[in-house]
């Protein structure tokens, strides 16, 4: 067999290298900790940092994160992975203080019901 048959196997034209999920997280199926939403924020945190010993992966994550903030499902969509993948990278990317991130904002609790008849009583009565 020549390299080029050897390679043959796992290549396919029309969706390049197959590579799968759990190969690029080294087996792992979530992130260690919880804090990554979908709409999470993630920045590069040094915008110099040196890429080129790091994985192709979490390498392309800092190099898209570099010039402006992405959502995880940006980073998702833009590399073409899952995103529990995504989540994972970004874990081990956190934990090495290479990106910042910025969880979404909490939204307020609703008013009780109670207290929004209350006020348009209120309004009525005037």
């Amino acid at each position: 067999m020549t390299a080029d048959t050897d390679e043959a196997w796992f290549f396919d034209k029309d969706a390049g290298h197959l590579v799968r999920p759990y190969a690029i997280t080294n087996g792992r199926t979530g992130p260690a900790r919880d804090g990554f939403a979908l709409i999470t924020l993630v920045v590069t945190a040094d915008p110099r940092t040196d890429t080129s010993r790091l994985a192709p992966e979490p390498a392309a994550i800092l190099d898209l994160c570099r010039e402006r903030p992405l959502a995880v499902a940006e980073i998702a969509a833009t590399l073409d992975l899952p995103v529990s993948v995504v989540k994972v990278l970004l874990d081990d990317l956190a934990e090495a203080r290479l990106i910042l991130t910025r969880a979404p904002v909490q939204l307020a609790e609703a008013p009780d019901i109670s207290l929004i008849q209350a006020v348009i009583e209120g309004v009525r009565r005037l």
